[in-house]
């Protein structure tokens, strides 16, 4: 089974949380079945950037306690954000999720945590400029993995993507960052679904 065929049948088995999930679930199986039926470029521009619908992984990174969840000051959206980002090819989506760890803040020690995906969601990012060039409006189809790491292994920035990162509490992360859609239905959710975790 390829990486596309076995993430199909993941976002298949996953149960989602709440409607938000049940229909980005819906929306990003759909965006794959085609791509898979297009064939080889569709799956090239779906797991790269040329589609304006692309996919994503994201980390939800937390201490072996769960009493801590490592955010990075984004310098793009200006807020403390989750750490993640473009597949850029690769069709792993749990590889993706620790490359970006590992890129965006240096922890060579996290890990996946658990078989399963953390959640799924459909992130709309507006038009932006970066490294000194507009990138248009987009979506991002997102899959989000729980990663542990030890709070006491070094970390440190990314210059050309944040300014700061650290470990806070979850209530402090639902605070720190300044995106009310995100705060709202993203972390929110991923604070409650790792609390219950414990």
């Amino acid at each position: 089974m390829d990486q596309v065929e076995k993430l199909v049948c993941e976002l298949e088995e996953y149960r989602p949380y709440n409607e938000q999930e049940m229909r980005d679930r819906a929306l990003v199986l759909a965006r794959l079945r085609a791509a898979r039926r297009a064939g080889e470029d569709a799956l090239e521009d779906l797991f790269g950037r040329a589609d304006p619908a692309h996919m994503t992984a994201s980390a939800w990174v937390v201490s072996p306690d769960r009493s801590k969840v490592l955010m990075a000051y984004h310098n793009v959206y200006q807020s403390w954000a989750w750490l993640g980002g473009h597949a850029d090819g690769e069709c792993d989506l749990r590889a993706v999720a620790l490359r970006e760890v590992r890129e965006e803040s240096g922890l060579a020690g996290a890990r996946i945590v658990g078989p399963d995906m953390l959640s799924v969601e459909v992130l709309c990012v507006d038009g932006h400029e970066k490294r000194g060039e507009y990138v248009s409006s987009h979506l991002h189809l997102n899959v989000t993995y729980l990663v542990e790491a030890d709070p006491d292994e070094p970390v440190r920035v990314k210059p050309d993507e944040n300014s700061s990162i650290g470990w806070l509490t979850p209530a402090e992360a639902l605070a720190a960052s300044t995106e009310p859609w995100f705060v709202e239905r993203i972390y929110a959710k991923l604070v409650a679904k790792t609390a219950a975790m414990r």
